[in-house]
């Protein structure tokens, strides 16, 4: 039996023997109590209101942990200039977007990687009239983000920039809390 062999049926064994033991039908919910312990320093790992941003807008060799782990209320301050001119390199022919704000105001806005929520609006991430309103699970907010950045003033420039062509999930989202598709 070779080494590839003998590698796939340990990692088999593994898989299996993980498995059997986390996949049990008990929902009795009788776990035994946990000694949380709440003590000591927190930290931010990542900023993800906003799917992207840091990816795009953070070049490399910059700190993208810096950045993940930034106070909101910082965060305009610290990076919309680096935002701006992140903006700019991409779309030099950047004057307004779709929702008529100039590169400052656009990249001012996304820099503050938190999201929005309205109490009275749609839940919508933009569909045209809402504006970051909050995020539908269906919200397809790759095409909204790609639309502001290269669609121009009206959205329809450079159309080829302006949608990354994935239309929806590979599985329907569920009719009851939590919604999300189930694994595979």
């Amino acid at each position: 039996m070779s080494k590839t062999n003998k590698f796939k049926i340990i990692a088999i064994a593994l898989v299996a023997a993980v498995v059997s033991v986390n996949c049990d039908n008990d929902d009795s919910n009788s776990y035994p109590e946990a000694n949380l312990n709440f003590t000591g320093t927190f930290v931010q790992q990542d900023q993800m209101a906003r799917p992207a941003i840091n990816t795009v807008f953070i070049a490399s060799g910059q700190p993208k942990d810096d950045f993940n782990a930034a106070i909101p209320s910082a965060m305009g301050a610290k990076y919309q200039s680096i935002f701006q001119s992140r903006l700019l390199a991409l779309n030099s022919g950047f004057t307004t977007n779709a929702l008529g704000q100039t590169a400052a105001q656009f990249t001012g806005l996304l820099s503050t990687d938190v999201l929005n929520v309205s109490k009275t609006a749609k839940t919508t991430f933009f569909d045209g009239t809402n504006v970051l309103t909050g995020r539908a699970l269906a919200d397809d907010v790759i095409d909204v983000e790609l639309l502001l950045i290269f669609g121009g003033s009206t959205g329809a420039s450079n159309p080829n920039l302006t949608k990354d062509n994935v239309n929806a999930n590979d599985k329907a989202f569920g009719t009851t809390f939590p919604y999300l598709a189930t694994a595979w």
